[in-house]
Parts: structure tokens; C-alpha cells; sequence
């Protein structure tokens, strides 16, 4: 398996400004937020357009916590991986890197928003789609 998982150079800022601006907890909680809000848009990554790893290193255990099983099984499923596949630590940090960037996009189109109402606001989007 793996270890750790490294952010793009770019990406270190990133994760520190929506981690302060959000206010939802430390660094890892936004990183995790990142990875799952980048799964939910329904897209593949291509392993050739991997970003560096210049950036905030996370340990396995501190980005997922206890819920490890969960986030690689939702890669896994996106990917039709099995959990010891090599590729599995890139497509993480990949989505990592998408999700934070999409995050501070939307961050940066609505300003006034915080970690409470981009959450509701994301909820309630998710619900009307299944409703």
C-alpha cells in the first residue's frame, strides 16, 4: 500500500487558504473534503497528467483517519481497482489536487461563503439530484 500522499506544489497554499477561510478543521478535513467532492463530479483522471508532489504531505492515517477503508473503496470503485493496486496512491493524490482546485474556484466566485454554507449548499444540490 502507501504511506503518504503529496499535494502539488501549487496546491500547498491552497489547502492553508480554504483550510482558514472554510474554518471546517484542520488541513487533512479539507483534503478530504477535496477528494470527495473531486469523485462526486464523475470524472476519470489519466495517470500521464499527474501534477509534482511539491506540495503538503499527509500520512495515511492523518488524511483519512479511521475511515481509510472507505475513501479507497471509493476510488477503487471509480477506477474498478483492487485496494493493492500501485496506481491507487496516485489516483488519490490526483483527485486531491483536482478537488482542492475546484474548491478554491468556487471559494473565489463566492466570496462571502463559509465551510457551513458551501456544505448546505452542496447538500442541497446532492439531494435534489436524487429527488
Amino acid at each position: 500500500m502507501f504511506k503518504q500522499i503529496k499535494t502539488s506544489k501549487a496546491n500547498k497554499e491552497v489547502v492553508s487558504q480554504l483550510s482558514r477561510k472554510l474554518n471546517l478543521g484542520k488541513e487533512n478535513v479539507i483534503a478530504r473534503i477535496a477528494l470527495t467532492y473531486s469523485l462526486s463530479k464523475g470524472r476519470k483522471m489519466n495517470l500521464d497528467s499527474a501534477k509534482d508532489a511539491g506540495g503538503k504531505e499527509y500520512s495515511k492515517s492523518v488524511l483519512f483517519g479511521n475511515y481509510e477503508h472507505i475513501y479507497v473503496g471509493l476510488i477503487c470503485t471509480n477506477y474498478n481497482l483492487y485496494r493493492t493496486d500501485k496506481s491507487l496512491p496516485k489516483y488519490i493524490k490526483m483527485h486531491i489536487d483536482d478537488g482542492l482546485e475546484l474548491l478554491d474556484n468556487e471559494i473565489k466566485k463566492n466570496p462571502n461563503f463559509d465551510g457551513f454554507d458551501f456544505l448546505i449548499d452542496k447538500i442541497g444540490s446532492g439531494l435534489k439530484s436524487i429527488s
